[in-house]
């Protein structure tokens, strides 16, 4: 039987209001690129990636 990853997420017109994010940042300690990826508010994605 198959998960549904995004069910926890989205209850009932809830779900519609976020954003799954992706920034690419390279790495202090290593000078690798990592993914920062997170969940967030459609209000706060502009937000997001100025910082």
């Amino acid at each position: 039987m198959a998960k549904k990853t995004v069910a926890a997420l989205q209850t009932g017109k809830e779900g519609r209001s976020y954003t799954k994010v992706i920034k690419m940042v390279k790495s202090p300690k290593t000078g690798a690129y990592i993914f920062d990826e997170q969940m967030v508010p459609n209000e706060k994605v502009q937000d997001f990636f100025k910082k």
